[in-house]
């Protein structure tokens, strides 16, 4: 089992930056793919980026060029730097591991934009 903690939500204005960190339990950490997903009221729950264990990484077209993910293998660490925020990056950010079909998520974190 592995136990996933978000962190770094907030309130933010349009136009700022936030960034979220998701801390790991376990020794496996590497080997998992790493995602970031988001959730808005009445609306489904959506990848916005995610980051392979060789490191590759895609993201949603919405947040391409303003969001970044990374990950720290020493510290069982993926990050989302989130850029020009707008209104509608509005939701509770989850974390998500994979491997093989093996699926483990976080308690999600809120991130409001607004002025």
């Amino acid at each position: 089992q592995v136990q996933l903690v978000e962190s770094g939500g907030g309130l933010v204005q349009p136009g700022g930056s936030l960034g979220l960190s998701c801390a790991a339990s376990g020794s496996r950490f590497s080997i998992y793919t790493m995602g970031w997903y988001r959730q808005a009221p009445g609306k489904q729950r959506e990848l916005v980026a995610a980051i392979t264990s060789g490191g590759r990484t895609n993201y949603a077209d919405s947040v391409k060029g303003r969001f970044a993910i990374s990950r720290d293998n020493a510290k069982n660490t993926v990050y989302l730097q989130m850029n020009s925020l707008k209104s509608e990056d509005t939701a509770v950010y989850y974390c998500k591991a994979q491997v093989s079909q093996v699926e483990y998520w976080g308690q999600g974190t809120q991130v409001t934009v607004s002025s």
